[in-house]
This record gives C-alpha cells, sequence and structure tokens, in this order.
C-alpha cells in the first residue's frame, strides 16, 4: 500500500530614533525615508534600487550615485511632498555617495556615504528572531568576530504598532550600520537578532559581496498582528480581532501597519522568518492558511510597492519551530505542520520558492530564557543558508532532511522508503500509527501507537505496528511530539548526519471512500 505524500552615521542606537509618520509636515521638511542613511546596502543588479524621501511642495530633486569611477543622476518633481527614484542597476560593489539636491526657491544638499550594493534580505519573526548574538552559545567568539565583516550591514526597524497603515517607519531603532559588538550585543531581546545576523555573514562568505540585514520583529507575536487585512479576510479571520497572550494585548495588523507596510518600497531580495509559538496558543488550526497567505501577500506587496523591482516570488525562507516543553503535547508539532501547509516539507505546491531550517531537533532545556530560547542560533542559521543558496542563488547544495515517498504495509511491519539516502538510529518511539476500526482519517484525538524502528536501510526504514491488526492501520506519523529527541539526535538524518528529517504525516485511508 503507498502511502499518499499530501501529508549614516552611528548615532545613540539604544533608544529608538523617532521619525512618526504621522507628525510629518511634507512641505517643510526635506530628507530621505528614515529607512536611508550612511553605510547602507541597496539591492544589487539586476534589480534596481529604490529611493525616496520627502521634500517641498512643488520642488524638483535631483539625485546622484558616484564612486566607484561610475555615476548616474536622476531628477523627479515632487509629487503630494513625496519623491521617489528609481536607479539604474547596479552590480555588487561599493563604496558609492548618494547625493539628494532639492531645487526650488533653496537649493538643499543631502549626502549619503560609504553605500554598497549586495543583497537585501529581510528578517522577521518573534523573540527567536528577537534573540540577539550575546545570548548564543559562543557568544563572546561571536561578538569578537563581528567588525571582520565589515560588508555585512545592519538595520533595526523600532518596536511600533499602529492602526492604520504608515507610509513611513514610526522609528529606527538601529540605522544603518558596520557590524559592531556593541550593535549585536547589548540587552537581551533588543538589539539585532542573532538568526538574522549569523544568516547574513554565513550568506556573505558564500557569495562574496554585500549583504544588507533589516531587521523587523517583536517577541511574543502572533502571525496575525504581522497580516494585512487581506491575509486575514482570506482565512476567515476578523480583521477587527485581536488577541491576548502571555501578558500583552495585540490587534490583528498592528505590526503589518507600522513595521512591514513602510518598507514595502524598499528592494529586497527575499525574506527569513522565525515566528509560531504564539500561534501554538492562538488560531493554531488556521496557520496553514495564514502562513502561506502572509508569503503570498508580501510577495505581492512589495512587488508592486517597489515599481515591480522585488520579485513577486522573491525567496521565503522560514525556521521551522524548536522545541518548549518536554512532557506535554502543547501545539507545536501542529505549527510544525502548518508552517508546511500540511505537506511537511518546503518547496510544495502552495509554497513555492521557499525554504525550511528543521529546528526540532536542537532542544536547550537549560537555556538561561527558556527552553522556547535555544542557544544554538548557529545551526539554524546554518541550515537556513544551505536553503538560501539552493532556492534562492540556484546552487547545487543539499538543504533538506529526508521525506518518505512510499510506505508499504508487508504482514506486521510498515516500509517506509525516503527520498534520498539516510542514516539513522533505532527509536521506540519517533514512529506512531494511529489505529481505527472505522475507515476515516486520524484526527488530533485518534489514538495513536508507538511503532518501534526494527530495521533501517541505506534509504529505507522498517517499524513495527503488532498492536495494531493491519486492516486497522490508518495513519502513520514521526516525531510528533513537542520535544521528540535530544539535541542533534533525532531517528531519521540525511546520509551525512547533517539534515534532520522533518516531522510528517501519512493517512494510509483517503478523506472519503
Amino acid at each position: 500500500m503507498q502511502a499518499c505524500t499530501c501529508i549614516s552615521l552611528i548615532f545613540c542606537v539604544f533608544a529608538p530614533v523617532s521619525f512618526g509618520a504621522a507628525s510629518i509636515s511634507a512641505s517643510d521638511v526635506f530628507r530621505f525615508a528614515s529607512y536611508y542613511g550612511d553605510h547602507m546596502v541597496l539591492q544589487r543588479a539586476p534589480e534596481r534600487a529604490v529611493v525616496w524621501g520627502y521634500a517641498t511642495l512643488g520642488a524638483k530633486v535631483e539625485l546622484s550615485l558616484s564612486g566607484q569611477k561610475f555615476k548616474q543622476v536622476k531628477s523627479v518633481h515632487v509629487i503630494s511632498g513625496v519623491w521617489t527614484v528609481t536607479l539604474e542597476p547596479v552590480p555588487a560593489s561599493g563604496p558609492y555617495n548618494l547625493t539628494a539636491i532639492q531645487r526650488g526657491n533653496t537649493v538643499t544638499e543631502i549626502v549619503l556615504t560609504d553605500i554598497l550594493f549586495g543583497d537585501v534580505w529581510l528578517c522577521g519573526g518573534q523573540s527567536n528572531m528577537a534573540f540577539t548574538l550575546a545570548q548564543v552559545y559562543n557568544a563572546s567568539q561571536e561578538l569578537a568576530m563581528a567588525s571582520s565583516f565589515p560588508d555585512v550591514r545592519i538595520f533595526q526597524a523600532a518596536l511600533e504598532q499602529s492602526s492604520v497603515e504608515l507610509t513611513d517607519l514610526a522609528g529606527v531603532e538601529v540605522p544603518w550600520s558596520r557590524p559592531t559588538p556593541e550593535l549585536l550585543g547589548g540587552k537581551d531581546f533588543t538589539h539585532f537578532s542573532a538568526v538574522c545576523w549569523l544568516f547574513g555573514r554565513y550568506l556573505h562568505e558564500t557569495v562574496k559581496y554585500p549583504i544588507g540585514l533589516v531587521e523587523s520583529c517583536w517577541s511574543g507575536t502572533p502571525i496575525e498582528a504581522w497580516s494585512s487585512p487581506r491575509v486575514l479576510h482570506k482565512c476567515g479571520l476578523q480583521t477587527s480581532g485581536s488577541s491576548y497572550l502571555w501578558g500583552k494585548h495585540w490587534r490583528n495588523g498592528v505590526l503589518w501597519n507600522a513595521m512591514i507596510h513602510p518598507l514595502l518600497k524598499v528592494t529586497i531580495k527575499g525574506v527569513i522568518w522565525y515566528q509560531g509559538e504564539a500561534n501554538t496558543l492562538y488560531n493554531q488550526a488556521q496557520y496553514s492558511c495564514t502562513f502561506p497567505a502572509l508569503i503570498d501577500d508580501w510577495r505581492m506587496a512589495f512587488h508592486s510597492s517597489s515599481e515591480g523591482q522585488t520579485a513577486e516570488d522573491f525567496p521565503f525562507g522560514f525556521v521551522q519551530l524548536c522545541t518548549y516543553k518536554n512532557t506535554t503535547q502543547d501545539g507545536f508539532p501542529e505549527i510544525r505542520w502548518h508552517q508546511t501547509a500540511d505537506y511537511g516539507f518546503v518547496p510544495n505546491e502552495r509554497m513555492k520558492k521557499t525554504f525550511m531550517a528543521v529546528a526540532m531537533d536542537l532542544p536547550d532545556e537549560t537555556s538561561p530564557w527558556g527552553s522556547i530560547h535555544p542557544q544554538d542560533k548557529q545551526d539554524v542559521a546554518y541550515r537556513l543558508v544551505l536553503g538560501a543558496q539552493a532556492v534562492a542563488y540556484g546552487m547545487n547544495v543539499s538543504f533538506q532532511g529526508p521525506f518518505p515517498k512510499q510506505a508499504l504495509i508487508i504482514k506486521t511491519f510498515i516500509n517506509i522508503t525516503f527520498n534520498q539516502m539516510i542514516t539513522a538510529s533505532l527509536s521506540n518511539d519517533m514512529f506512531e500509527i494511529c489505529c481505527l476500526e472505522e475507515k476515516k482519517p486520524c484526527e488530533a484525538g485518534s489514538k495513536w501507537f508507538p511503532a518501534p524502528m526494527d530495521e533501517w536501510g541505506t534509504d529505507y526504514v522498517i517499524v513495527s505496528m503488532a498492536k495494531c491488526p493491519v486492516d486497522y492501520v490508518a495513519a502513520l506519523r514521526y516525531a510528533w511530539s513537542d520535544w521528540p529527541c535530544a539535541f542533534k539526535a533525532c531517528a531519521i538524518y540525511s546520509a551525512d548526519g547533517v539534515l534532520p528529517a522533518p516531522l510528517f504525516l501519512l493517512n494510509l485511508w483517503p478523506a472519503s471512500s
């Protein structure tokens, strides 16, 4: 029986820099939008970087990019107090100066220096993305190396909420900067993201050109706060809805409005995302809709707002949730499954051009910040970079752990064949079977029994179903618990032992007869 696999200058970065959009009077200010600054990275060719700002009504703005024996100049009229310039494509290089001149009754000039062109990645999510480099294993060593990567630049949006979509960021926590131990360390969960930084650093070591990292994340947040009304409506949720999680009240869309919408004009290469813990408690069943819908919506919004420069199918990577509790079922395996739109793997038909870092084999029971915040962010970032290399850059690298392609019942055993060579260690409880007399799909309340591993080979595993009559075996699942294994000790890995198999669920009976 074959199973179905449906299954700028650095200034005071310790306090936010306020750019309250509601207080801006476009008629009496000339400046770049708050995102832009010295040391920034703009998206390299073949895409074209979009630059915008504010100026006096009726004025004309001239924007020039110079450096590297190269210069381009563009002039635009100010419309409704806003000017926007789309530069010609610039290959990965730098440094450049970017000069904006307002010509009207008076002439005003602003110069941004030390501008690089490379790939810009947006990093979003909740506390495991906000987790800083000072909190990881080997933090002192990691921080000491930071300044050795001056071509990996960082930018961090301030924590802001809004009931309406903002045009400009309401605050900037870290303006574009070269990396320093102070910016990457500091107070827990408030300075620059460890996963974002390590991803960018590892990626830079691979591609050998500048990487710009834009952090916009907030601890303890549900996906609904990061979603536009379009996403909420598509998934049957109230746009005016709200949640109360871990002592804080979140209204739907408030972070989309304040921390994503103001970035939409920026040309980016892609996104990495680490979020989902909050949705183990809230709208868990809807996550298989809200997460893929958010990806689709962000792609559409960035593409249209950047004048078509950000790809309409830009690569989107994410971390499949790690662990929290070792004693109870608390929604973590369900969210891991829903993170893949219930396929178990990505890319898939619903989530194209995505990549995933499996993290369930990286538990940290003794983390000073609680087991929900594991300190090993290096392996997480490394696995994300493998996915980016394959999906975003077309490199021929292995980036996915094994996934079953067939499950055959043979007498009192199930033979599971994987889509690649594997290495395994025998386990008594990582595989489970659902035993039902009635032919229907297994559900959350169904009874599951351990299916001990009896044997494994180059690309297969054989598990026992002795506790269930062969005619009653309805489904098979793997690693379906919050805390399925010890550190890097799950049952199934790629042949080189690097990439763990993700959890999976194979319904052996169809949804309808």
